[in-house]
C-alpha cells in the first residue's frame, strides 16, 4: 500500500496492490474503510504534548538563601 499526493486532490492517493488471491470490489472497499479508520484514529491521538515553560514568576524569583551557619562565629568574633 502505497501513497502520493495528487496535485488535484487534497487527499493523497493511494495504491493498493493485492498480492493475493481475487478480492471483490465490497471487500476491497472494506479494507480500505478499515484502514483509513485506523489511520485518521491513530493521527488524530499522536499529539506531542504540550512544553511546559516556566512562567515569568519562576524565572525571574530568586532562589532561597542557604541556611545560617550557627558553629561559624558572628565576622571575625568567636567568642
Amino acid at each position: 500500500m502505497t501513497s502520493s499526493t495528487d496535485p488535484d486532490r487534497t487527499h493523497p492517493r493511494v495504491e493498493l496492490d493485492v498480492v493475493r488471491g481475487t478480492p471483490t470490489a465490497e471487500e476491497l472497499a472494506a479494507v480500505v474503510a478499515v484502514v483509513t479508520e485506523a489511520y485518521e484514529a491513530e493521527t488524530a491521538a499522536a499529539v506531542a504534548p504540550r512544553a511546559v515553560r516556566p512562567s515569568a514568576w519562576r524565572l525571574s524569583a530568586r532562589s532561597l538563601r542557604a541556611p545560617l551557619r550557627r558553629d561559624v562565629g558572628w565576622g571575625r568574633f568567636s567568642g
